[in-house]
């Protein structure tokens, strides 16, 4: 090592004299990434590179998705893969995460301690034998990342995203969300010491979602309108102000969400599924799950590519639509489905799903309210559990072994995106035959004695979508 270039990676490592792939076990580490990345257009008739250093997400001159790259070639992919399997004896902070574990396959981060970490990932594999026979497969395996810290797999995204806003120097975080990335964001913001601002559409979040920002102490607004108006005015206040957008949009998000394909390959001892089936929302996860493939099928990592199965709900299908009618351009829905995770009618992220499924020959379908109910079941029979935007991937098997598209003898596994606890009334209301596509609950206090003061109270703000009354809430 004395010419400053690690044996494995061929990663630069001067002024230092050994790289993080030979830190399995180490309590102390060096990392010495970060100035191999970079930012490029996903666009073919652009394809600019910008620096990793700026709070940019969409390309400066065509407004184009951006990925982040690295100038780094790995030589002996082998050497890499027992290094992540020894990191799982140490206790360092870094390799005690199922992200950061990795991260020689996500090499921005130039400063070890910016990271900001919750041991996110981990995640298990569950063979589910009663969904296989459900679905019509001889078997079936689930990744549930439900199990993450904060209960979905945004967590895999969000230690990579809110790492990056640390390296930038942001005090101030922000996104729109239906639940989920909301939670997720808040949790790590608060880590991070980052004041943390969710936009979220009125009325249309799950509770258990809500309850997560709320004690995670973000500051919550509640906007007039859908997910899509809530999408548009953060984009809007992050770009013209120093708040750092933290949707999926944003490609370090999906750095980290990538790993979630690594570590199932690494728990499946690197024997690669014929098939992953992921839910279909902003589409953030599915255009993660295409760049690992790709990456690690050029680094020399696998032999062959799993194919991308995107399954979205039938009233909340704008990816699926644009397929079927071969459109250049998204065709955007007014969305509808009780599965909230994924009720998004103009999803940001779609080019790259687009991108995720040529790469793969992968596929999009649709499936009905009842579909995904019913498989959401079958889910729990298998003592799994998840949200309902999760059970689209069984529902989805299902109706795609029956139209032929699936062959029973395949090797699939199908990613559960949120833990069951995230919508507990959908559970309770379908298990005592009150689900309903089109309902009004109502939750009232009936009965008042000994008050209990809210003392660290944190109630979501209710404002209208103009960006001026925002930027006021905010101080900016």
């Amino acid at each position: 090592m004395g010419s400053g270039i690690c044996e494995v990676c061929f990663h630069g490592a001067e002024p230092v004299s050994i790289c993080l792939c030979n830190l399995a076990s180490s309590v102390e580490f060096l990392y010495i990434a970060g100035m191999s990345a970079y930012l490029q257009c996903i666009e073919e008739n652009c394809q600019k590179k910008i620096s990793a250093s700026t709070k940019a997400h969409v390309c400066p001159d065509c407004s184009g998705l951006l990925d982040v790259m690295y100038d780094v070639q790995i030589t002996d992919p082998d050497k890499v893969k027992q290094t992540f399997q020894q990191r799982r004896l140490s206790n360092d902070p870094l390799d005690l995460s199922g992200v950061w574990r990795y991260r020689e396959l996500l090499p921005f981060c130039s400063d070890p301690a910016k990271v900001v970490t919750m041991q996110e990932g981990n995640t298990p594999i569950y063979e589910a034998p009663h969904c296989a026979g459900y679905a019509g497969l001889k078997k079936l395996h689930l990744k549930h990342q439900g199990l993450n810290p904060t209960g979905s797999f945004k967590d895999n995204g969000m230690t990579t995203g809110v790492t990056q806003a640390r390296l930038l120097n942001s005090r101030m975080v922000a996104c729109a969300s239906t639940g989920n990335t909301s939670a997720s964001m808040a949790a790590y913001a608060a880590r991070a010491g980052m004041k943390a601002v969710i936009f979220i559409p009125d009325q249309q979040i799950a509770f258990g979602k809500l309850s997560q920002s709320l004690d995670y102490g973000a500051l919550t607004l509640q906007l007039e309108g859908d997910f899509d108006e809530a999408m548009k005015m953060v984009k809007e206040i992050t770009e013209e102000s120093e708040v750092y957008l933290l949707n999926s949009i944003n490609p370090f998000r999906l750095e980290g969400q990538k790993t979630i394909i690594i570590e199932m390959l690494a728990q499946r001892g690197w024997k690669i599924p014929d098939r992953v089936v992921v839910p279909g929302g902003n589409l953030g996860n599915s255009s993660s799950f295409g760049k690992a493939i790709k990456e690690l099928h050029d680094l020399g990592f696998i032999d062959k590519m799993p194919m991308v199965t995107i399954i979205q709900a039938l009233r909340a299908n704008p990816l699926y639509k644009t397929l079927i009618d071969r459109s250049a351009r998204l065709i955007r829905v007014e969305a509808h489905t009780l599965a909230t995770a994924i009720k998004i009618g103009n999803p940001v992220s779609w080019k790259k799903a687009m991108r995720a499924m040529e790469w793969t020959r992968g596929w999009c379908d649709v499936v009905s309210e009842q579909e995904i109910a019913d498989a959401k079941a079958m889910i729990g029979r298998d003592g799994v559990g998840c949200e309902p935007a999760s059970a689209t991937t069984v529902a989805g098997i299902k109706k795609l072994i029956q139209t032929k598209e699936i062959d029973k003898d395949e090797d699939v596994v199908a990613v559960l995106t949120g833990n069951l606890l995230k919508d507990p009334d959908y559970t309770v209301n379908y298990h005592q035959n009150n689900l309903y596509e089109k309902a009004a609950y109502k939750n009232e206090l009936i009965e008042r004695k000994d008050k209990i003061q809210s003392t660290y109270a944190n109630a979501p703000v209710k404002v209208k979508a103009r960006k001026a009354e925002i930027l006021k809430v905010l101080g900016l």
